[in-house]
């Protein structure tokens, strides 16, 4: 889904978004900065649920996706249909069958503030009537979610939480686990069918123990016990999954059908009591762990003395997590398309440990930024080995008053791209060196410049070595011109090897000379030549968003694509008629005209479009003559009898546009299920008719 270099940038991005959010600044606006966040949650969704290697702490994903959401309640018409909040999550796996949850898995809402959960609690008061609620509290745990369902007192299937709605069939491996019973008697509380949820984990020792094992072996430690589990889980070989020593605790009664004629049970009336049940059962419930309270004070005083504990468990916890005991309450609280209203998690404090910075790289991107990388003596947090540490930018480590060899305090919540907290000055000998930026280019030694405005230093040569390399990776990236056999490494091989120097030099490959080494067969290169001559076809927008201009993402491309026959069409726009496009603010107008008024550039399109590489856009977008030719549209809400691409896509082939947000440009607003702010902001505007899914249907028969 996601090539390493598109990889690499996101995990750039991710570094500037919790930099921006430290200094409480946006991008450049907040049409940028809504959609680098998108990507970037969007991204770690995948890598936390799919690839079980996450690259942003619970911690800082759960601040870049606080930021989102008060961004998209400041700026209503920016949300977008695909935004990480108007879902549970992405992405699934296809190394096991996918099935679907008999109730959506849906995340927890979560808070590392006592004022959260205060503000949390009115709320359920003020819908609930009552005057104190009883909560029930129990451990957060720090594995791998799982979904099982019994029937007639059989275990009949077990599964991922994949993407909350559909997960992988895991039950195979799930009978591996000890700690899961294979049959348990529901049958004798009249239960027919039982769907629980739960966290499969590792106990500290036992991982320690597992590790200890591979280093024997010569073979590398795993990071950490969460992704120790869920890696576990997807394992081919049952048997090999049966050594890895996994247990499971489950704690939750999602769906239940009574036996006919039977009445619920009292054991299943309170979550509490549902966890007793599950311990009576057979199954490892934190029964034990729970803590039922009344009123959210003694909930906080409690989860403030357990923060203190948690060192002492046997098993990672992250934190705690606060549920409404009642069920019938929690019914009535009811639930929001991404969280429950009835429960809270309680996070803990991010992890931290300190180190000494011994020295500091400057690493150059494809677009000239100089990043300062700090090396730091390998210190463990949170289960993994830190060594390096992006600073960001100049003015960062002039904030943090940065010395090599000073002792710095390090942060890292779980698995997150770990950052310097601060120096600690008081531990300094007089030894320490001052930082010194660098007046010229590391690879090409060009002099840098640092734009008025900007915190960033530069290098100006567009021909520098390091920012070639970046860019070719990016030209072939997944979202980009899509050349999926050639990749980070084989466009680093490759220029190595002089085989490639440049990004028109991708159509110019000597293939007789690729065939000739290590690992290059015919089935390989065939592969190659194929994914090559098929990125010539691909649409503009991908190409403009291949180039790597600065500040152009992948919307911007689309909308620069739409607007033009060719793509030199821009070398005669002026910085006035870029801004009248939808979107594009003064730095991307100054940008594009900056890349489209620079000679080599222009030399290099032509190269390509003699390659055979499409520069042209696609007649069909712009013949119009369909039946809704001229008209906007847009959709908010659940569709029952379309998915949203589909019905975005009727429109388009019938000459409509669809527009990111309400405006006074928007002609038809089609409502789904549970629509929100789009249609209160849609009402407002007279001129906007509004749309039921089955006379948007019958408008475009």
């Amino acid at each position: 889904m996601y090539t390493k270099e598109i990889e690499l940038a996101l995990a750039k991005l991710a570094k500037e978004l919790l930099g921006k959010l430290a200094k409480q600044q946006l991008l450049n606006n907040p049409e940028e900065t809504l959609e680098a966040l998108q990507r970037v949650i969007l991204y770690n969704d995948w890598r936390y649920y799919v690839q079980s290697d996450p690259v942003l702490s619970d911690y800082e994903y759960d601040q870049l996706y606080a930021w989102l959401k008060q961004l998209e309640q400041e700026n209503p018409h920016l949300v977008s249909p695909d935004s990480p909040t108007q879902r549970v999550a992405q992405g699934l796996s296809k190394s096991f069958p996918t099935v679907q949850h008999l109730v959506p898995m849906l995340s927890l809402d979560n808070s590392y503030n006592a004022d959260d959960l205060v503000d949390w609690d009115r709320k359920a008061r003020e819908i609930s009537g009552l005057t104190d609620i009883e909560y029930c509290i129990e451990p957060k745990f720090d594995g791998a979610s799982i979904s099982l369902i019994y029937e007639h007192d059989r275990l009949v299937r077990g599964a991922t939480r994949g993407d909350g709605v559909s997960g992988e069939d895991i039950t195979v491996n799930i009978r591996q686990i000890r700690s899961i019973p294979l049959s348990a008697n529901f049958s004798a509380y009249g239960i027919q069918t039982m769907e629980i949820r739960g966290e499969v984990l590792i106990k500290k020792s036992t991982f320690k123990a597992f590790n200890d094992q591979r280093a024997a072996e010569n073979l590398p430690p795993l990071a950490n016990p969460r992704n120790a589990a869920s890696g576990s889980l997807r394992m081919v070989d049952p048997r090999e999954v049966a050594k890895r020593g996994l247990e499971a605790f489950l704690y939750h009664m999602s769906y239940h059908v009574m036996e006919k004629g039977q009445a619920e049970p009292v054991e299943i009336q309170t979550h509490s009591n549902t966890l007793e049940l599950l311990s009576q059962l057979g199954f490892r419930s934190p029964a034990k762990e729970k803590k039922v309270l009344k009123g959210i004070q003694a909930v906080i005083d409690y989860c403030h003395t357990f923060e203190q504990e948690r060192d002492n468990l046997p098993y990672e916890i992250d934190g705690l997590v606060i549920k409404v005991n009642d069920y019938a309450l929690q019914d009535r609280l009811g639930m929001t398309t991404h969280h429950p209203r009835w429960a809270m998690a309680y996070k803990f404090k991010a992890r931290q440990a300190t180190s000494k910075l011994r020295k500091v790289e400057f690493q150059v991107g494809r677009t000239g930024s100089i990043t300062p990388v700090a090396k730091i003596d390998p210190v463990p947090i949170g289960g993994v080995t830190v060594g390096s540490i992006s600073l960001f930018n100049e003015d960062v480590v002039r904030e943090k008053d940065l010395k090599i060899g000073d002792t710095v305090l390090v942060e890292r919540a779980g698995d997150v791209i770990p950052y310097i907290v601060k120096s600690v000055a008081d531990l300094r000998d007089g030894s320490e060196e001052e930082i010194v930026f660098p007046t010229k280019c590391p690879v090409c030694h060009s002099q840098l410049e640092k734009p008025e405005g900007e915190a960033v230093w530069r290098c100006p040569n567009i021909n520098c070595e390091a920012q070639v390399i970046e860019r070719m990776i990016h030209f072939v990236s997944k979202d980009a011109m899509d050349i999926r056999s050639l990749g980070e490494s084989n466009v680093r091989k490759f220029y190595n090897l002089g085989l490639l120097k440049d990004i028109p030099g991708i159509y110019e490959l000597d293939f007789s000379k690729i065939e000739e080494l290590e690992g290059f067969g015919k089935k390989s290169l065939a592969n190659l030549q194929a994914a090559i001559e098929h990125s010539k076809t691909q649409p503009l927008h991908r190409l403009i968003f291949g180039l790597g201009i600065r500040y152009v993402g992948e919307t911007t491309a689309k909308t620069l694509a739409n607007a033009i026959h060719h793509l030199t069409d821009y070398t005669e726009w002026t910085e006035e008629q870029l801004l009248e496009l939808e979107d594009i603010g003064p730095k991307v107008a100054g940008s594009i005209r900056l890349f489209f008024s620079n000679a080599a550039n222009i030399q290099m399109l032509s190269r390509l479009e003699q390659l055979g590489v499409n520069l042209q856009n696609d007649k069909s977008s712009q013949q119009g003559g369909g039946s809704l030719e001229g008209q906007t549209f847009l959709f908010t809400g659940t569709l029952s009898k379309l998915k949203r691409s589909e019905a975005e896509e009727k429109v388009e082939q019938q000459g409509g546009k669809i527009l990111s947000g309400v405006s006074s440009k928007l002609n038809y607003l089609v409502v789904g299920e549970d629509a929100g702010s789009k249609l209160e902001k849609a009402k407002k505007i007279n001129t906007i008719r509004i749309l039921t899914e089955d006379q948007f249907i019958k408008m475009i028969e």
